[in-house]
């Protein structure tokens, strides 16, 4: 079936959904986007747990998930919530909910949502290959049923609220057989669900589609947002945006960025949750920060062009195929590479020391390289672009009142494909070396990361930030997490949680310290099994809890190292590495002679 993206991609056009009700703050429909964390700590330490809910609480976060792995935990939210309350908090208490359906329907009396994952609620992964008949198929879906429609019954009743959350890495072995590791996938595994409960005349849920890759997390949510819009008015379901496993520092917020920033600024999303391998209390100015930028960058002037093509295919990542140019001595365009402008001021300014900014390098300075800027909206400029017998590098215009995003879509949609695009992440040149670099970075991650995940993107040139290095790291932090240009070890890490068997931001750090030099090799860092197997998939090597103190090694998604020590287990993942011809040694490191 043919999907259409009801979104408009020039004109900001924020998503009517209905109103759901999580205890006292309301989600969907007129309000702000809501802002959601996760405590960290052991959902039976009561104390501990209350301790981090206010914190966050004071922080600004509206919504707080706790993890619920087994009846007992969820037993427990009675403790917590009633102590809490006692407080004179009334934040939304959610129960995450995995594997344990019986631990639901206990989390279901004490809390003011649940959030279970269509992946492993009553269904099954053990990364089984075989075919489904259609018949079988029914059977499957039939004992979901089961199981499923107590906890809608219960939470009817008592007018709680649901996530029906969907992760990338933990789609259902029934699910990955029929449907593959897709995007698709990930819809139907939440719809599936969906039908169950509005069977039940159930209507206070809200969808999540997480996944660690921003790419494949903006396509699925795309996806649903065009299936719900195809199955009715009716099924206009309000939708929490994350990137799992994004990270931390600098990288876990691009990524972040990313992936939600590209759905807000296309008028996608009613709460959000930035995941860090941070403490949870320093997500909520993160997601505050990043709501407000996206708001703003979607308030300038709007484009009001009507075009009857899109710019690219909003379900599927295609580069637009420019022609392939050589600009100052480096080939641009094509299947090149995403090239890293700078202006010649600052390039002037650290040309005395590129030996020592290592991967951060200047390619193209802008001012000499024969790039040309316009506005989209100005036929004459464009047709003079059109009608050159030569391509050439195109920009926006400084200074034009225009969202960033549909400006470029559409210059990518006016300008001939022959034309290699230069993306900017902001029009305005910042000259404010006091600006918050937090700030800009959100900004320049959300506008140029969305744009690269758009497909329409050749060269990039940040403005945002004032100083001449870090703009230049800025941009290629954002084209490593876009996965346009891998200069650097990629990492996948979970924020931590009550599920968590060791020590995520000490650990990572480690890992961190003794692979970094590995470029282009993926590691993905986990405390548990949740969402370990399924997001190792996108990693070549991963490190997960198995038990407290033990941890498990995979590669790909097939474990392939027990119950390791964990004091053990960095040493032995470099083993593992080495083992398949990934490993190299350091810049710093000591080679004896032969």
């Amino acid at each position: 079936m043919d999907f259409k993206y009801p979104q408009n991609l020039y004109r900001f056009q924020r998503r009517l959904t209905r109103e759901v009700s999580i205890g006292s703050v309301s989600v969907g429909d007129q309000n702000p986007i809501r802002i959601q964390s996760m405590i960290i700590a052991d959902t039976m330490d009561t104390d501990a747990s209350v301790k981090e809910i206010l914190e966050l609480a004071d922080a600004g976060c509206e919504i707080v998930r706790i993890t619920a792995q087994t009846r007992r935990h969820a037993a427990n939210l009675e403790h917590i919530a009633r102590k809490v309350r006692s407080h004179g908090c009334q934040v939304p208490l959610v129960a995450d909910i995995h594997f344990k359906p019986d631990a639901a329907l206990e989390a279901a009396k004490w809390v003011d949502k649940v959030r279970v994952n269509p992946g492993n609620y009553a269904d099954k992964k053990k990364f089984e290959i075989r075919e489904y008949s259609d018949q079988q198929y029914l059977e499957e879906l039939q004992r979901i049923r089961e199981q499923f429609t107590p906890l809608v019954k219960i939470c009817k009743e008592r007018g709680v609220a649901m996530r029906i959350g969907t992760n990338h890495g933990s789609l259902s072995d029934r699910i990955m057989n029929r449907y593959g590791d897709t995007p698709r996938g990930m819809v139907e595994s939440a719809m599936e669900f969906a039908r169950i409960a509005r069977e039940l005349d159930y209507h206070e849920f809200v969808f999540s589609m997480k996944a660690s890759n921003p790419k494949v997390m903006i396509i699925a949510y795309r996806l649903l947002v065009s299936v719900l819009e195809a199955e009715g008015t009716d099924w206009n379901y309000p939708l929490h945006l994350g990137v799992t496993e994004a990270g931390d520092g600098e990288d876990g917020r691009i990524k972040s960025a990313i992936g939600i920033g590209s759905l807000l600024m296309d008028g996608i999303g009613d709460t959000i949750r930035v995941s860090l391998t941070e403490d949870a209390v320093r997500e909520v100015p993160v997601a505050r920060a990043l709501a407000a930028v996206c708001e703003r960058e979607v308030k300038k002037d709007p484009i009001n062009f009507h075009l009857e093509s899109d710019p690219f295919d909003p379900f599927t990542y295609q580069r637009r195929l420019s022609k392939r140019i050589k600009v100052q001595g480096i080939y641009m365009g094509g299947k090149e590479t995403v090239r890293v402008f700078t202006s010649e001021k600052k390039f002037d300014t650290v040309s005395h020391e590129l030996l020592e900014m290592g991967e951060f390098q200047p390619e193209i300075i802008s001012e000499t390289s024969g790039l040309l800027a316009i506005d989209p909206r100005d036929d004459v400029a464009v047709s003079a672009i059109n009608d050159r017998p030569d391509a050439v590098p195109v920009t926006l215009s400084d200074g034009l009142d225009v969202p960033v995003v549909s400006g470029f879509r559409l210059l990518a949609s006016r300008v001939q494909p022959r034309h290699p695009l230069v993306i900017k992440d902001s029009l305005i040149p910042s000259t404010n070396p006091e600006k918050k670099s937090e700030e800009t970075l959100l900004v320049a991650a959300a506008n140029i990361g969305s744009l690269i995940c758009d497909g329409i993107c050749d060269g990039i040139l940040v403005q945002g930030e004032e100083g001449p290095a870090k703009s230049l790291r800025l941009a290629y932090n954002i084209l490593q997490s876009s996965g346009a240009r891998i200069f650097k070890t990629d990492y996948v890490a979970c924020p931590s949680c009550g599920r968590t068997l060791f020590d995520l931001q000490e650990t990572t750090a480690k890992i961190r310290a003794a692979t970094g030099h590995l470029k282009g090799v993926r590691i993905a860092v986990m405390g548990c099994i949740v969402n370990g197997p399924g997001e190792m998939a996108d990693a070549d090597f991963g490190y997960v809890g198995g038990a407290p103190d033990k941890i498990n090694l995979y590669v790909g998604k097939q474990a392939v190292k027990f119950n390791i020590p964990q004091q053990e287990a960095v040493d032995r993942l470099i083993d593992l590495i080495k083992e398949h011809d990934r490993w190299m040694e350091g810049p710093d490191t000591i080679i004896d002679p032969v």
